[in-house]
């Protein structure tokens, strides 16, 4: 799996290769390393809908009191997102716009399409209308329909930057950490119950013993967010 560094690398390769018109269906990506799609499956298995955990693999945000300024904070973003949102509701829109479909072939409940452009720049300054992903589930009949979005950070945000763009009282971001992944030859042999973001390693040492590859940090921070959810106190994935 790629540092973030190659990743962010990897990033300006992705824009040169971003599709200029809509699809008819969401394009399947190839995977040359096995280790990192299972990786990817595993985290994007864990970003499924729902409330996270802190455990071995998921680091949260602390939890703040409520106030008055960050409930009227929060409600601006919900508003803006909306607004931004709509037109994605047709995802050959959101296609055309550069937001990939991730693992689309995979059996998840929540599909990320991802604007890997959007997330370089989410690495500097936060836009509300300019969301690192949106959110898609499948439906009978091959469609897909808009739930949400995703909001990405860099991994060594500071908790006062992390507020500065949803508030922690309202949200809690999350990240996907100690990873150990299998050596890329050893990839499809290995036992993935002990390999990947749900795996039972979860220590640099561990992962050393049986000769792994170790990511201190899978992505940087995310926090998911349900514009449309009658209830405020849901449109924030906690």
């Amino acid at each position: 799996m790629m540092s973030r560094l190659a990743w962010l690398g990897a990033i300006a390769i992705a824009l040169a290769t971003v599709p200029a018109g809509a699809q008819q269906q969401p394009p399947q990506h190839e995977h040359h390393d096995h280790a990192a799609m299972q990786a990817e499956k595993g985290a994007a298995e864990q970003m499924a809908p729902g409330h996270h955990h802190a455990g071995p693999h998921i680091v949260l945000s602390p939890e703040r009191t409520l106030t008055p300024a960050d409930q009227q904070r929060a409600d601006a973003l919900i508003q803006t997102l909306r607004a931004s949102l709509e037109k994605y509701r047709d995802y050959r829109v959101a296609i055309a716009d550069g937001y990939q479909p991730f693992l689309a072939e995979l059996p998840l409940p929540e599909h990320h399409f991802t604007n890997y452009r959007y997330g370089f720049l989410n690495a500097f300054w936060f836009d509300a209308a300019r969301p690192t992903s949106l959110l898609y589930r499948k439906t009978p009949g091959g469609g897909w329909e808009l739930t949400g979005a995703m909001y990405t950070a860099p991994q060594r945000a500071s908790e006062w930057r992390l507020d500065r763009r949803v508030p922690l009282s309202v949200a809690r971001w999350h990240q996907h950490v100690n990873i150990c992944l299998p050596q890329k030859d050893r990839a499809y042999a290995a036992d993935w119950t002990k390999y990947g973001p749900a795996g039972s390693i979860a220590t640099e040492d561990a992962c050393r013993e049986v000769n792994g590859r170790w990511m201190p940090h899978l992505f940087g921070w995310m926090v998911h967010v349900y514009p449309w959810e009658s209830d405020p106190a849901k449109a924030w994935a906690r």
